[in-house]
């Protein structure tokens, strides 16, 4: 137990290093959470305009995920690399440094699927692609793809990663209420899309 406790400490502490803030703030746009929904994540960051920084910050999210499950694998293995998954996921949604509000969590669980059972990230990678294509709605690509992930899991890697995977996705569907309101009310704004207020 303590060393699933550790990894999952140590996925935390990963998982909450604010890269979207840290950027933006270093590319002079100063603090990301005044700009558009004010979220920390690659898609808000997007919409200061900048693709290169949203890319950046999109690959550093998914890297810290990808990073702290695979080293509680090599260090502990398979379980605490679960553990440290979903502390990582934590650790983006609800950062100690920034009060407790975070991101929420996409980027961080497509590295950590990928990290964990890398058919399951492929495959929500590939869904999220799919239906941004066809609706060019981050969000709902989002909750689409991570809420198929329990089924895809089930199937390609076995129960455990699936019981991962249904946590992430109530954890990502829960911080995207406010998106999930906005697209049953068609207001939800499209990919690269700038956006002034909340």
């Amino acid at each position: 137990m303590l060393t699933l406790a550790a990894s999952a400490l140590l996925g935390y502490l990963l998982g909450s290093i604010p890269f979207g803030l840290v950027l933006t703030r270093l590319a002079g746009y100063g603090d990301i959470r005044k700009i558009g929904s004010g979220n920390i994540g690659a898609t808000n960051v997007l919409r200061t305009g900048n693709k290169p920084l949203a890319l950046a910050t999109l690959l550093l999210d998914s890297g810290k995920g990808a990073i702290a499950t695979l080293l509680a694998l090599y260090l502990a293995g398979h379980d605490a690399a679960l553990f440290a998954a979903g502390g990582s996921l934590l650790g983006h949604s609800f950062p100690v440094w920034l009060g407790f509000k975070g991101g929420k969590g996409v980027a961080t669980t497509l590295g950590v699927l990928l990290a964990a059972a890398w058919p399951v990230g492929v495959a929500a990678c590939l869904t999220w692609l799919v239906v941004a294509a066809l609706f060019r709605i981050s969000s709902l690509s989002a909750l689409v793809a991570v809420g198929l992930s329990p089924v895809t899991a089930w199937f390609l890697a076995g129960p455990d990663v699936a019981a991962l995977c249904l946590l992430i996705a109530v954890l990502v569907f829960v911080r995207h209420e406010a998106n999930i309101r906005r697209l049953l009310k068609g207001e939800e704004p499209r990919i690269g899309a700038k956006k002034k207020a909340a």
